[in-house]
């Protein structure tokens, strides 16, 4: 088992299993996640082209600020649209 340490304050930190990688991006959206620090979208630019030339859907997202945890309808927007999540983050 892996433990993930959440930088959120959790007084009691939750357990939580990592969800297993596919083999494969072959048919999934991937969902692009800047969280607003700078240069991040420049990660993030690379990354889209790298799989848009592989024939990869992808969908871009952006927190309102790197300060706090993304809003909830983001999260659930993000959760619904896409298969897999790459968050940006830079200085």
């Amino acid at each position: 088992m892996t433990t993930i340490l959440d930088p959120t304050s959790e007084r009691v930190p939750a357990t939580r299993s990592l969800t297993p990688r596919p083999a494969s991006l072959d048919g999934l959206t991937v969902g692009l996640l800047d969280i607003g620090k700078p240069r991040g979208d420049v990660f993030l630019n690379r990354i889209e082209e790298l799989l848009t030339a592989n024939g990869t859907t992808v969908l871009r997202y952006r927190k309102p600020t790197f300060t706090k945890p993304a809003p909830i309808d983001l999260r659930q927007e993000i959760a619904l649209n896409c298969d897999v999540v790459i968050e940006a983050l830079a200085d």
